[in-house]
């Protein structure tokens, strides 16, 4: 062990400076902020009609290929852990703004689809409260094409809830144990 209990001649081992956990917190909070940003100056605000079904598979097509390159990221991270974090905060809005844009051009293109006429705000405010499951109270669908889409973000919450976690939890613990066999490799030819 080398000073500061860094393994000394291994930098894979060592361990996350507070450097490293600021930069990741940044990004991840920058991350955030670009996708809001984006999600606000968006020309969402046309009715979209058949349009709507389009923007949510295309959303979901880009969200599934943003995990896979976060997945394949932490796979060759120097901190996995602090790379699956900054992952999950792409990933999490990322997936929430997708639901908030198709609420908001299907309430454009359908002002009868929920409860109240939609704006960007309460767009995301619908999305948010489908995400946390906290329920609806002021703002709820009414048609059948916006219930679909509700049950639809519902079941997407349980994927990134349980199975994006799981994925990405994996991918760290699996790099972590490359990385230690890697280093049993080389210390047993020492």
């Amino acid at each position: 062990m080398g000073e500061r209990g860094k393994v000394s001649g291994d930098p894979w081992q060592s361990p996350a400076t507070r450097r490293d956990v600021v930069g990741t917190l940044m990004r991840a909070l920058m991350n955030t902020a670009v996708l809001i940003l984006l999600y606000y100056l968006l020309p969402l605000d046309l009715p979209a009609g058949q349009a709507t079904l389009l923007w949510l598979v295309l959303g979901l097509i880009v969200f599934v290929g943003l995990v896979a390159l976060q997945l394949r990221s932490i796979l060759g991270a120097r901190h996995p852990g602090l790379r699956a974090v900054e992952a999950l905060a792409a990933a999490v809005p990322l997936f929430v703004l997708v639901f908030a844009s198709t609420y908001l051009l299907l309430a454009g293109s359908q002002p009868q689809a929920f409860t109240e006429p939609l704006n960007r705000t309460d767009a995301l405010y619908f999305a948010m409260a489908v995400f946390s499951t906290v329920g609806f109270g002021d703002i709820a669908p009414r048609i059948n094409a916006a219930r679909i889409i509700t049950t639809v973000q519902m079941m997407g919450n349980l994927v990134v809830f349980g199975l994006l976690a799981r994925v990405i939890v994996g991918a760290v613990h699996l790099t972590r144990q490359r990385r230690a066999e890697g280093t049993a490799a080389a210390e047993d030819v020492r």
